[in-house]
């Protein structure tokens, strides 16, 4: 695997992709800097060795038309004070005036370019669009795992202009290795904890998963499927109907893997899908009918802790609960801390995709567990066996 630390950056210029799409407010004030930050190191390191860095990356879905909205511009101020360095931005992507910026750059520089998806050619892969792109630098820079499942003109084909002068940047090699250690060569015991409101969106990861975890910990929305479908009562709790044969199938394929299943015992249930409704614990199999679960209960928690607790390496993907309301973040809330407590006792835990990600920022277990993934349906599809086109690029 070729990364940045295979290449000095002496007098190179580095075409970065990096994955810059961050939230703005109405002022276009950047409102969540985690990816800029992620993005750091791998920019830095081209300037201290005296290399300078082109940037390109997508914001939003502009969907090949110019937007001012959606103009990088309105992230230059934030990305110079992030990196400690004024950046130049040029208003193109590809080029006379792109070609001349990065052209005109000098060591220790960094130039941005604009939104690669003002160009329509940018998602359709085009091979004009990447030729164009692969003038600007010496070596290209793949850092942007978020958008490494897409097979984009700036993610993957580029890479083919660029003969052995490519590899992944740190951000990309860390979400790499960190996959690997859970999916190829974890300590054991393994152990995935896989939660959410929906069966089917994790179908293929609990497939690809039970070959190479010892435990599977099913939480959140999804629970209830499972428990229906081996003839449980629900009451008004989100189910997947047409789910359930599949449900008693995945628990059938885990017991002849010898991957032991842990489904809740017990769950907060409350009358109303809101903050403020009346709630009580109730055992899982018995939900009354007028009520939901909303959050694991204190039975189903203490399991949970045993399991989590003599793991080794951990995977942690959807929330238990309904964490966004208070009154059913416990559960969430009481996972992030089981896992932080086998963090500090060795384990290698890691956390991907959407909601699970959201609920540890939320709740400042960000440093508390060995590694955040910063890339949602990337992870979902590394963990699901595929191999991303990104990454596939850089080992051609």
């Amino acid at each position: 695997m070729k990364t940045i630390e295979d290449f000095n950056f002496n007098n190179k210029k580095a075409l970065i992709r990096v994955d810059f799409n961050v939230p703005l407010d109405g002022d276009f004030n950047v409102t969540d800097t985690t990816r800029i930050e992620a993005a750091k190191p791998t920019i830095v390191k081209v300037l201290e060795e005296g290399g300078s860095a082109i940037l390109m990356s997508h914001l939003g879905r502009p969907k090949g038309k110019k937007s001012d909205e959606l103009s990088l511009k309105h992230i230059v101020a934030k990305v110079s004070e992030i990196i400690g360095v004024q950046v130049k931005f040029v208003d193109q992507s590809i080029g006379k005036d792109a070609e001349q910026a990065a052209k005109d750059l000098q060591p220790g520089e960094v130039l941005l370019l604009e939104n690669l998806r003002f160009h329509s050619e940018e998602e359709a892969g085009e091979e004009s669009f990447a030729e164009a792109l692969s003038k600007l630098g010496d070596v290209y820079v793949n850092d942007a795992f978020g958008t490494a499942h897409r097979a984009h003109a700036s993610t993957t084909i580029v890479a083919k202009y660029f003969g052995q002068n490519k590899c992944f940047g740190y951000l990309l090699a860390k979400e790499i290795e960190a996959i690997a250690k859970v999916m190829e060569s974890g300590e054991k015991p393994v152990t995935a904890i896989l939660g959410g409101s929906k069966v089917s969106s994790k179908i293929t990861i609990i497939e690809n998963i039970l070959d190479k975890v010892d435990h599977l910990i099913i939480g959140g929305g999804m629970t209830y499927t499972f428990i229906k479908a081996q003839g449980g009562k629900i009451g008004d709790s989100i189910c997947e109907d047409d789910k359930q044969e599949l449900a008693l199938r995945i628990l059938k394929d885990a017991q002849a893997k010898g991957v032991k299943v842990h489904l809740p015992v017990d769950v907060l249930a409350a009358n109303d899908f809101n903050n403020d409704a009346d709630t009580q614990i109730v055992d899982v199999k018995e939900i009354p009918d007028g009520w939901q679960g909303l959050d694991a209960g204190p039975k189903t928690l203490e399991n949970f802790k045993e399991v989590i607790l003599e793991s080794k390496t951990i995977l942690w993907n959807g929330p238990i609960g309904v964490f966004e309301m208070p009154s059913f973040a416990k559960g969430t809330i009481a996972i992030g801390n089981y896992i932080d407590q086998a963090t500090k006792d060795g384990a290698f835990s890691l956390v991907g995709g959407g909601d699970s990600v959201a609920a540890v920022k939320q709740f400042g277990f960000e440093d508390k567990v060995s590694y955040v993934s910063t890339g949602g349906g990337a992870m979902l599809e590394s963990l699901e066996g595929k191999t991303l086109p990104g990454i596939a690029a850089i080992l051609e």
